[in-house]
Formats: structure tokens, C-alpha cells, sequence
């Protein structure tokens, strides 16, 4: 699977989002990821227009809930045509499984659906202070993965620093997907677990996710497009 870029349109409305999207040149479509703010402020509605755009759409709202329940949000936002969901592993094999159920579609299709594994924010400190897991941070992030390979799932939400780790063990066919991606002259922001474009295709993500460093850049498009020459080349 080819490399790609995906593009976090973390804004608070859509019209903000719109614009964003309006400054990029007609003929490229950033693949984006539309997350909690802008869904949780303007719905399925912002979800439809974008992508009839033309644009690939990962909806990271990262469902953690009782098996029936994550089941029945999937099936409605299978109807959405995005192309990428994800979870939390966090909520183990069944929900996992009842989750891929209910987003494939009578055709047999479905997005591609992917489980956040330990959101890169969080530190070997935190994870053991005060979530409770007294285990290395690399060895959580595989274990988790493979509970999601194990459910069918298509791969995975880590840090890049983890993605070279989570082929070894799960198969290079399974998706890494790796926010915490920065340039070596930006700001960390709220991340701990960060590696450079450049760094992330050296380790083996399939997927970079970049907000910040794009979205609040004084050029985006040149941002975007530094950060496909170093991690598509």
C-alpha cells in the first residue's frame, strides 16, 4: 500500500475547514482527517461536502464502548462513504469484532477500520502512574495491535516510533496509521511520542496524520507539500 499523507482538519467549524481546503490547488485533494471537533460541531453534513470534494476522509472518533452499541455507530457512519474509522483497543476483541461487523455494508464493503493503540500524548510515566499498565509503552502498543489484527481489523493508530515494531509482530500488511509526526524545527505542542516525516518513513509507517505543523503554518500548502517530498519522496 502507498504511502500517504493525511492531513488533520482540527478546526471548530466548517467554514473554517472549507477554507483551509480552499487554499490547496484544484488538482490536489489532501487526503483529511476529520475528528471530534469538527464533527461534534457540524455533524455528517461536514463529512458529505468534503468529500464531494474529491476528498479521502479518515473519521477519527475513535468509538469506546460496549460491543452493541460501538456495532450500531459503525453501521450508521458506514453510510457516510469515508474511507478510513477507527476506535479504541482499549475496549478488547469483542467490541473490536461487533465494530467490524456493523460498519460492512450489505455489499460486503466497508471503510478500512483501524484501532488507536496508546494516543501519542501519552508518556511510559502516565501509562503506568495513571492508567495502571506496568509494562513497557512498546510492548502495550503490541500487544494491542495484535488483539486488532486477531478481530480482523486493518491496523492500527501509534506513534511512528512503534510502527516498526507493530510490522514485526502483526505483518507488514497491517496499517500503520502514526500522528506525533513534527519538522525538526517545530514546536512538540502536546505530543511526547514524535519523529519527523522523514523519520516516520525510515521506521515504516504506511499513514502520517499532521495537524498543527500544517494546518497553523504561515504557507500549508508548502507545509503539505514538505511533508509528502519527505515522507513519500
Amino acid at each position: 500500500m502507498g504511502k500517504d499523507v493525511i492531513v488533520a482538519c482540527d478546526f471548530g467549524s466548517g467554514a473554517e475547514a472549507l477554507a483551509f481546503l480552499d487554499r490547496f490547488p484544484g488538482g490536489r485533494k489532501p487526503f483529511v482527517k476529520i475528528g471530534m471537533e469538527l464533527f461534534y460541531a457540524e455533524g455528517p453534513d461536514i463529512v458529505r461536502q468534503i468529500k464531494d470534494r474529491g476528498h479521502r476522509i479518515f473519521l477519527d472518533l475513535k468509538l469506546h464502548d460496549i460491543p452493541n452499541t460501538v456495532k450500531k455507530a459503525m453501521a450508521v457512519l458506514s453510510r457516510l462513504d469515508v474511507d478510513m474509522v477507527n476506535l479504541h483497543a482499549a475496549g478488547a476483541g469483542e467490541m473490536m469484532r461487533a465494530a467490524r461487523e456493523g460498519l460492512t455494508r450489505p455489499d460486503g464493503t466497508r471503510p478500512l477500520l483501524i484501532a488507536v493503540t496508546q494516543l501519542t500524548s501519552t508518556s511510559q510515566e502516565q501509562l503506568e502512574k495513571e492508567l495502571y499498565i506496568p509494562r513497557p509503552m512498546e510492548d502495550v502498543v503490541a500487544g494491542y495491535a495484535k488483539n486488532a489484527r486477531d478481530a480482523g481489523l486493518d491496523g492500527v493508530v501509534c506513534s511512528p516510533l512503534e510502527a516498526g515494531r507493530i510490522h514485526e509482530v502483526c505483518g507488514a500488511g497491517f496499517l500503520t496509521v502514526t500522528p506525533g509526526v513534527r519538522f525538526p524545527d517545530a514546536e512538540k505542542d502536546d505530543q511526547t511520542r514524535i519523529t519527523t516525516p522523514a523519520g516516520a518513513k525510515a521506521i515504516g509507517s504506511d499513514y502520517i496524520v499532521v495537524g498543527r505543523p500544517v494546518t497553523k503554518a504561515a504557507d500549508p500548502v508548502a507545509a503539505y507539500e514538505r511533508c509528502i517530498a519527505e515522507f513519500v519522496g
